[in-house]
């Protein structure tokens, strides 16, 4: 990380040894985020590498310059070419991206205040191409909280024990097969995330009726594994399975 800060031309060291966190405003053009130039430099995703790339305002962004983050979400890295040039940067963030449910941004609200129509909707959710919604694992609806300046004791786990339980989890995976989920190959998935043969069979109906591609499924798989891994417990149940699919919403 020290040295992609350093080709950078930003200080290598100041916020050592913190993971990265860059946040690049929607109007960012291709260039910026992946990287580029006549004479080649590290973009945004670059920056990001070991850390998270925070998209705030997704469907605001290009819509090319969005689909230009779909092989480096697989492959970990991206190769910028020019006639005299060709420079492979690495890539490996964890993309976290954000946006409104709707263009006025009230969808869902029980005071009625959405007056889109439902062709504004889908034009404003087509923004985002299938193929990139595909390569992100998680997607959470977050409802609008309450206004209150006192607010109550919150229940649940703070984010403290959260982060125990996260990194005991990491810890897992590593000690299991020398890497996070995330990074198991085909080999290592079939390996390290065996089902029963009924909960196969119940998966893969699932994805049938849901529409899931073959790479949505292993994706759903190794958030499966993890969800496994969080609970501290060898194999993945019918119920992780279950919670893996509600994140994941049908093909259009």
């Amino acid at each position: 990380m020290a040295a992609i800060q350093s080709v950078a031309s930003q200080s290598p060291l100041t916020s050592w040894p913190l993971r990265p966190f860059r946040q690049p405003h929607h109007s960012a053009s291709g260039a910026a985020l992946v990287g580029g130039g006549s004479r080649p430099q590290p973009g945004e995703i670059t920056l990001a590498h070991h850390g998270v790339l925070f998209l705030d305002e997704l469907p605001e962004f290009d819509r090319k310059v969005l689909e230009v983050l779909r092989e480096p979400l697989e492959s970990g890295h991206i190769v910028i070419a020019r006639a005299r040039d060709r420079v492979r940067f690495p890539a490996r963030f964890q993309l976290v991206a954000a946006m409104n449910p709707c263009p006025c941004g009230y969808l869902g609200e029980p005071s009625g205040r959405c007056r889109c129509s439902t062709d504004q909707i889908l034009r404003y959710r087509n923004k985002l191409s299938g193929p990139l919604l595909d390569r992100i694992d998680l997607h959470l609806t977050v409802a609008r909280e309450i206004t209150s300046l006192n607010p109550g004791p919150q229940t649940g786990d703070d984010t403290a024990s959260a982060a125990v339980l996260v990194a005991q989890a990491r810890q897992r995976q590593h000690t299991r097969q020398g890497c996070a989920n995330a990074f198991l190959d085909m080999p290592g998935l079939r390996k390290h995330c065996p089902l029963l043969a009924d909960d196969e069979a119940w998966l893969e109906t699932a994805c049938e009726r849901l529409t899931l591609s073959l790479r949505a499924a292993h994706r759903l798989l190794k958030v499966a594994r993890t969800l496994a891994d969080l609970e501290q417990v060898a194999a993945i149940a019918r119920h992780h399975l279950a919670e893996a699919l509600q994140y994941r919403p049908a093909s259009n």
